[in-house]
């Protein structure tokens, strides 16, 4: 078989297209790449993150060039961090002539927890995500975390004989800030305003001790996502919040689910929020 040289390779995705109709986004998705994060004890965390890397599409280019979004990621070397995140938006709309970009980056970030009792350490996993545009010049950041709870039924508690069901809940909170946040602090945003936390270890002494606490602690869904709200209305850092949370339902055949989102006005004062 014959190869042409590459300067006689024709460049398809430069061709014009007909139909005029511009894509908001076009990229690549799900490339795993290996990443640094920052955690709050000022060490290094190592993992690995899924990706996203999209730019916008003018109406008269026919495709856009793929190779680029992995070549723009690798310039970084063997692993990425948070801080070149700026850097590579700024690389896609130059490379692919673009106005605006965007990038997903999803990992998972471990946490030791010491059980509440016999104070064992297991590591606990969460997951968290950055995701940010640029558009005109002006980036756009957005934190979010996915964290497991427990949630123990008020109604169930108050009508029952004995005991009250409860099941795991997934709680996603994404914010915008004044200032970086922390993802050890989110989580324990979200964490303080459940029935009880999870744990990746505990013994028997710590398994009493956390039944217990979601038992003093019941919470309804929308209690969940209202006690976060309510936390995130006091922070003058959040600048906008989204809470999600769903309920794993275990004596029903369907989930709980409630959800708010806000952005607090210019100047709010966040005591009377």
């Amino acid at each position: 078989m014959k190869f042409r040289p590459p300067m006689a390779l024709k460049d398809i995705q430069n061709e014009p297209d007909s139909r005029r109709i511009a894509i908001d986004r076009v990229g690549v998705k799900a490339l795993r790449y290996p990443m640094q994060i920052r955690d709050k004890a000022r060490e290094i965390q190592h993992t690995v993150a899924t990706t996203s890397l999209t730019v916008d599409l003018p109406h008269h280019f026919k495709g856009t060039h793929m190779s680029r979004f992995v070549e723009v990621l690798s310039e970084f070397g063997p692993e990425l961090h948070v801080d070149n995140i700026h850097t590579i938006l700024r690389e896609l709309t130059r490379r692919l002539h673009a106005e605006c970009a965007h990038v997903d980056f999803e990992f998972p970030f471990f946490l030791a927890k010491r059980a509440p009792v016999s104070r064992a350490v297991g590591m606990m996993d969460y997951t968290a995500r950055f995701s940010a545009t640029l558009e005109k010049g002006v980036v756009d950041f957005m934190v979010t975390v996915l964290v497991a709870v427990t949630t123990l039924c008020p109604c169930s508690k108050e009508i029952s004989l004995h005991g009250a069901h409860n099941q795991r809940g997934l709680v996603t909170y994404s914010i915008r800030f004044r200032e970086p946040m922390w993802i050890e602090d989110m989580i324990r945003l979200v964490e303080d305003c459940s029935s009880s936390e999870l744990y990746s270890l505990l013994k028997r002494p710590d398994e009493k001790v956390v039944t217990e606490r979601a038992y003093e602690n019941p919470v309804f869904v929308e209690d969940l996502v209202r006690g976060i709200a309510a936390r995130s209305d006091r922070d003058p850092n959040i600048v906008w919040y989204r809470v999600e949370a769903e309920n794993f339902e275990s004596i029903h055949n369907h989930n709980a689910y409630a959800r708010i989102e806000r952005r607090k006005a210019e100047g709010e004062d966040p005591g009377k929020a």
